[in-house]
This record gives structure tokens, C-alpha cells and sequence, in this order.
């Protein structure tokens, strides 16, 4: 396993996930852990991530030293390599101009690390503090145009920094770097796949459990899908699974996940229709991150009271995944709160359940892969996703049932010709969105002032960063055209050609 301790970077995530594409486990924890945190995962390696903080700032993020006596491996990546040089006696500086962008990396010597790669190469740098001096024991690497040491290395105690990124694609060579690091350096193997995962976390599933029972919120959605798949196989009979209508799901969606699930699963199963509660609690709000903590609050609610009904429960498993633990709250590192999600930061605090999430640490191509050895049919694992919240987020303004009728026949539409055109599978996530907004439009020969949608289609890895999908304009007419003829209360559609960053991909 290999050990990521987070500063903040907004490539962190990126890194966990190369390591573990190359078939190592990897774990991030907050920079400030802790020694024995760290000591208790056994590591055979570390990487000090980067982050936004200047090493020469008074109060910037740092480590116990005594990190560097544990005997195994160390990668400092930009700031990481910044603080490994300051805390062992090196100097930074800091640059008069940022580097940003691409730069050219030249190699000046021979290294483990950089092992078939070529001499020079270009690299992604994101950085305003330089390595100036080298702490005893080190030697110069590689540099660049911009930093004088763009790469370092402490043979003896197998301490390495760069001064770029080899997580982003934007640098040549950057698996083929990680991989040197992790098989050369760390003498790690091959051996993190779908299937040690799934076998691992039936065996911490069955230990933490016990004889305990569990309560699954299930929506139908991958996440929770593939996590009562899995908790089923670790401790069948122990649990309960709950779907809660909402009201704020698509189309007759409600129906189709109640049949899929007594079609496909041996698993006890509840549907709660509640619809008018959770339109009673949501009334008069416009604000997102309230409607997102009243949703949170209100299904933690149902489960507490059919939990009664059931019988008891000690735990109430989730499919919270790793970027919604990573927008949601600055658990491993001092990154910004982007937005919270119902499951992670809208959960109430006098919560009687101890929370199971299995897949917790996994990013959403991970889980597919997982719910695919699990046996789950591809209409469950191919789905797009969609959030906890439902359409409550995806209608700016006040939420009620007519504005959630609306949206659903046209996210309905949008969907179908998606699929008809053979690009659903292509796309990571399309749906539409209903704008607090009106137009004036023309039905016949009369004047209509009704309401301005938007359609979202996305293309992206794991949903930490996405683009807009260049969809085929004859298929943008049809929705269009289907949407605003067929859905009353719509006469006007925008296609949102935003990327995430700096937009995120749902719009509240």
C-alpha cells in the first residue's frame, strides 16, 4: 500500500487514482495525520502530495519529521518536495514569477526513477516556490527553465522530489515515472484489483458488523446498488435494504428500481413512498446547500422510523463515493468545501445509525468495475449518475411538484433521444435543468412566456474534472425540438457548454 498525505492539492485525488491504475493500493490522508496513523497502515511508501500554501509562509501545512525515519520510500511532489527539502536542511525560495503550465524537464542524471524515460520531456508545473539549496545527502536530478532543481534524490534513505506533476497527463512519461517509483523505489507488485477489494471489504464488512444488522438507503443509482450487492455478499441476511420515493426522482423511476431489485436481488426490500413530505419540508427554500441539508435530514428521518418498524439497526450503509467525500468537507487536507453532498455534509448530527460505506474510497469508474464482479446487470452499472438530492438540485428556485413534473418529462426526452442516437454510454452524465428563468416564445399564433431549461451532457474519467460533450448538433435539434413541443411549460432550451472546473457539473 502506498501512503498519500494530502496538502491540499487539487491534484491529490489524481494521484491516489494513477497509483492504484497501475495496480497498487493507495490511501490519502490529511497531512497532519499523524505518526502513529501512519505507521499503523504500514506503508511501503509515502507521497507528499502538493498544495496551495508557500512552504516560506509562517503557518503553511507541515509534517512530524520523525515521518522521514520510518525506512521506507518518500516522494515529495511540488510543495511536498518544497517542505521534504526545507525540513532537511535545504533552502526554498520563493520565485519572483509563478510557474504555470508546461515546461521543459531536462534529466542530468541517471536515477531509478527515471528509468527508459527520455532526457528531456515536457512537465506540468503549478508551483511559486523553488528548491535553491539541496539538504545533505541529496543530489540534483533534472531541472528546468523555471526551477534549478526540478528533480532531487537521496540514494541512500530512497527520498525523492519533483518539482512537477506526474499525476496530471499533462506530463510525458508521468505513469511511466510513477511506475518506476512504485516498482523500482517502493518494490511494490501488481496486486490491487476489483476482486482484492471486493474479498478485502467482505472481510471488513463481516468484522465490523458482527451480528449486528444494517440498513441500506438504496436509490437505484450505481453507488447504492453496487453497496448492497456488496454488503449482501459479506452479511446477506442482516440486511435491509429501503428505497424512499422521493418525489424528486425521474421519470417512473421509482417503479423500475422496485422491480429491478426483487428481479435481481434476494434481499429484503422496502419502498417508502414519501413524496409529500419531502415536498413539505423543501417548500419556500432556494437556497442549495439548505435544500441539500433538509433532504439529508429528512431521509436519515424515514430510515430512523422504518428502522423501528423493522426491528433494530446499528448501522445505515451509504454509496457515498471518494469526490463526494472530497467536495463535501476538507477531510484530507485544507482544500475548499465546494458543496456538500445530502450524504456526507447534510447528514444530521444527533444521527442514531453508525454510518457503512463500503465505498467510500473509490472513485465512480472504480465502483462500476466492482458492481460488474459482482454480477450486476449493465443497466444498473451503466447508469448515469444521479444525485442523492434528485431534482431538487437540478431546480434552481423553489421545488414543487408541478416545477418536478416539468422537469422530468423533458430530462425523460433528453435521455431517450440520447440513447436512440447510441451516445448514452459515451456520455458520463446528461440531464436537463429547469432555470428560475422565463422567455418569451411563440406556440402558433399566440405570445408564451414560459419557462428557460438547460441540458448538461458530460464526458469525464471520474467526475472530479469533466468537460462539455460536443454532442452532434442534429441530436441537440431533436431534443430541443422534442422538449419544447411536448412539454408544456417550457418554450426555450440552452445547451450548458461549461467545463468543471471552473462549473461544477450538477448546477446547485
Amino acid at each position: 500500500m502506498i501512503l498519500i498525505l494530502d496538502f491540499g492539492s487539487q491534484y491529490t485525488q489524481l494521484i491516489a487514482r494513477r497509483v492504484r491504475e497501475l495496480g497498487v493500493y493507495s490511501e490519502i490522508l490529511p497531512y497532519n495525520a499523524g505518526l502513529a496513523k501512519i505507521k499503523a497502515r504500514s506503508p511501503k511508501g509515502v507521497i507528499l502530495s502538493g498544495g496551495p500554501s508557500s512552504v516560506c509562509d509562517e503557518n503553511a501545512p507541515t509534517i512530524d519529521k520523525k515521518i522521514f525515519s520510518l525506512k521506507v520510500p518518500i516522494l515529495g511532489i511540488c510543495y511536498g518536495m518544497q517542505l521534504m527539502a526545507k525540513l532537511l536542511g535545504g533552502g526554498v525560495l520563493s520565485a519572483l514569477n509563478r510557474g504555470y503550465g508546461k515546461s521543459e524537464v531536462a534529466i542530468e542524471r541517471d536515477s531509478p526513477l527515471f528509468s527508459d524515460i527520455p532526457r528531456e520531456f515536457d512537465a506540468w508545473v503549478s508551483h511559486g516556490d523553488h528548491v535553491e539549496t539541496l539538504p545533505d545527502g541529496f543530489i540534483k536530478l533534472a531541472s528546468s527553465p523555471d526551477s534549478p532543481v526540478a528533480a532531487m534524490e537521496h540514494p541512500a534513505r530512497r527520498f525523492y522530489g519533483m518539482q512537477f506533476h506526474p499525476e496530471v497527463v499533462h506530463t510525458m512519461f508521468g505513469n511511466e515515472i510513477l511506475f518506476n517509483f512504485l516498482t523500482y523505489i517502493c518494490d511494490e507488485q501488481k496486486s490491487w484489483n476489483t476482486v482484492s477489494f471486493i474479498d478485502a471489504q467482505i472481510a471488513n464488512i463481516r468484522e465490523l458488523v458482527g451480528k449486528d444488522r444494517v440498513l441500506c438507503g438504496l436509490s437505484g443509482g450505481v453507488d447504492s446498488s453496487v453497496t448492497a450487492a456488496l454488503i449482501s455478499r459479506a452479511v446477506k441476511e442482516q440486511l435491509t435494504c429501503v428505497f424512499v420515493d422521493t418525489g424528486l426522482l425521474r421519470y417512473r423511476e421509482g417503479d423500475l428500481v422496485q422491480q429491478t431489485f426483487k428481479r435481481s436481488f434476494d434481499i429484503n426490500f422496502i419502498r417508502v413512498d414519501a413524496e409529500e413530505r419531502f415536498f413539505s419540508a423543501l417548500k419556500g427554500v432556494v437556497e442549495p446547500e439548505q435544500k441539500r441539508r433538509i433532504i439529508g435530514e429528512t431521509f436519515i428521518r424515514i430510515f430512523e422510523e422504518e428502522a423501528k418498524k423493522a426491528g433494530e439497526f446499528k448501522y445505515l450503509a451509504q454509496g457515498t463515493l471518494y469526490p463526494d467525500v472530497i467536495e463535501s468537507l476538507s477531510v484530507n487536507g485544507p482544500s475548499a468545501t465546494i458543496k456538500s453532498h445530502h450524504n456526507v455534509g447534510g447528514l444530521p448530527k444527533d444521527m442514531k445509525f453508525t454510518l457503512l460505506e463500503p465505498l467510500r474510497e473509490l472513485f465512480k469508474d472504480e465502483v462500476r468495475l466492482v458492481g460488474q464482479k459482482l454480477g450486476l446487470a449493465d443497466d444498473i452499472v451503466m447508469r448515469h449518475p444521479f444525485p442523492g438530492p434528485g431534482l431538487a438540485i437540478r431546480i434552481l428556485g423553489e421545488v414543487t411538484k408541478a416545477r418536478c413534473d416539468t422537469l422530468r418529462k423533458a430530462d425523460y426526452i433528453a435521455l431517450e433521444e440520447l440513447k436512440n442516437s447510441g451516445q448514452y454510454n459515451n456520455v458520463w452524465q446528461a440531464f436537463c435543468v429547469l432555470l428560475p428563468v422565463s422567455s418569451v416564445g411563440v406556440a402558433g399564433d399566440d405570445r408564451t412566456y414560459e419557462n428557460v431549461a438547460a441540458f448538461r451532457a458530460v464526458t469525464a474519467r471520474d467526475g472530479m474534472t469533466a468537460d462539455w460533450a460536443k454532442l452532434d448538433y442534429n441530436l441537440l435539434a431533436t431534443i430541443s425540438s422534442r422538449i419544447i413541443n411536448e412539454v408544456k411549460g417550457i418554450n426555450r432550451l440552452v445547451y450548458d457548454i461549461s467545463s468543471k472546473p471552473p462549473a461544477t457539473i450538477e448546477w446547485e
